[in-house]
């Protein structure tokens, strides 16, 4: 029951959180609001037991994420972001998120409830895992065995999109030029 409205609790700061960011007027609003949303989904999936995805939403959502979008306002300003229909919602945009959103809620339809002892997941990928990972590995920690070797090429494919993200924006954002032309004096 206390877990159930927490989850509502959760829910329902992620839907005041969203109207916020489609009303606001301010990019620098927009972009805090944003990183509090991503702070609020971490402690969603923290509530569902993913405690990985938790702090790896923290760690990107709230924290890197927050400080790339703070950085390209700053250095495209203020004045530069401003649209001319600033204010203005887009109803064509807003009916295909609402499709989309349907579409995504209808999907889960078929879903097994979250936790359940009787799910597929727990009846035979688990237990294997659970029992074989040390003979067939090595490690004493399975969620270690399962990253490293068992899922170690799909590890490794995120590492390097991770990375790859990451390179592009430093080169987009590293240039030390502004929007204006004017070289970053604090750089």
């Amino acid at each position: 029951m206390i877990s159930e409205v927490i989850d509502v609790a959760l829910l329902a700061m992620l839907w005041i959180i969203s109207l916020q960011v489609i009303f606001t007027r301010s990019e620098l609003t927009a972009i805090m609001v944003f990183g509090a949303f991503s702070l609020i989904c971490a402690g969603l999936f923290l509530a569902m037991g993913a405690a990985d995805v938790a702090f790896t939403e923290a760690a990107v959502g709230a924290g890197v994420s927050t400080l790339l979008m703070l950085n390209a306002l700053r250095r495209c300003g203020t004045d530069r972001c401003n649209s001319s229909r600033r204010g203005v919602i887009d109803i064509r945009a807003l009916a295909l998120t609402g499709v989309t959103g349907a579409a995504l809620i209808w999907g889960t339809r078929d879903l097994p409830g979250v936790g359940l002892a009787d799910n597929p997941v727990h009846l035979h990928v688990a237990p294997r895992y659970l029992q074989a990972s040390f003979d067939e590995i090595g490690i004493p920690n399975v969620v270690t065995s399962v990253l490293a070797s068992y899922r170690g090429f799909d590890t490794f494919g995120e590492v390097v999109v991770v990375f790859t993200a990451g390179l592009g924006v430093w080169l987009i954002l590293g240039s030390g030029k502004r929007n204006d032309g004017k070289a970053d004096e604090d750089e």
